[in-house]
């Protein structure tokens, strides 16, 4: 689908200047996107926005997969791409309107010591984990303008606050992700919030995996530098996200929401 030159869309909700939330026309429930939102902890944010009245569009780019809830509809779109990201935009508004919410979790990871990363590796990390938010904000954000509210909520890393090493591709992208969270606050205010939240370590396929949480040892290792002394969840994150998105977090704006256990607490 290529991409349509028109002129930002007209709003198609009513505003509640006070939630900062709004309903669809004739009270249809509200649109929220969720790119990478069927797996992992973004499987669980597209099923918890479900739950609580929105309808969801969870963006993947290689596997669908089955995100759970009901009220989820699965949609492809390569966040990396702008022409892609403006063609899925122009549809998501012709066809369902202007999006309440919009969490930004998709992200790619590719750890390699930094004299071995190559220059292909670094944008590739940049294109998807930074240059996708802004890309995908940059669309809908007049939309959001012409309403007079919306949320977004871009999903960070602990990384991205305290480096570590084999990473920095990584790092870069969150670091920049959460600057683009505070500059984007103060412009896009009143009407849109722009928060960062910030999972820690997470029971995910992906990174049991990769810290070897299976693995007793290692475990208890990562446990004991944990002051809950337990490995979050996904849905740990989803009750982040839902105060981010509720009526309860509305005078808070340009802001990160750490949820770790207290590990980076220092």
């Amino acid at each position: 689908m290529q991409p349509s030159h028109k002129k930002p869309h007209n709003a198609r909700t009513t505003p509640n200047a006070t939630t900062t939330e709004y309903r669809g026309e004739a009270g249809q429930p509200r649109l929220a996107i969720v790119t990478g939102g069927t797996r992992g902890i973004g499987a669980a944010l597209s099923a918890r926005l479900a739950k609580l009245g929105y309808r969801v569009i969870a963006v993947y780019r290689t596997s669908g997969g089955a995100a759970e809830g009901t009220g989820v509809l699965p949609v492809q779109c390569d966040i990396s791409d702008p022409q892609a990201v403006a063609a899925f935009a122009d549809q998501v508004l012709d066809e369902h309107g202007t999006p309440a919410v919009l969490v930004n979790n998709a992200g790619i990871n590719i750890d390699r010591p930094f004299l071995e990363l190559t220059g292909a590796d670094w944008q590739r990390v940049i294109d998807t984990n930074l240059s996708g938010p802004f890309h995908l904000i940059k669309a809908f954000a007049p939309a959001m303008l012409a309403a007079g509210a919306g949320n977004i909520v871009n999903i960070g890393a602990t990384t991205g606050i305290r480096p570590r090493s084999n990473g920095v591709n990584y790092a870069a992208s969150k670091a920049g992700l959460l600057q683009l969270t505070k500059c984007l606050a103060t412009e896009l205010a009143p009407a849109i919030r722009v928060n960062c939240l910030i999972p820690g370590m997470t029971e995910t396929d992906e990174l049991i995996t990769r810290f070897r949480l299976d693995d007793p040892e290692h475990r208890a290792a990562v446990l004991a530098e944990i002051p809950q002394r337990r490995i979050g969840s996904p849905d740990d994150i989803a009750d982040a996200l839902e105060f981010l998105v509720s009526a309860h977090s509305s005078y808070l704006t340009g802001q990160k929401l750490i949820v770790d256990g207290g590990q980076f607490m220092w």
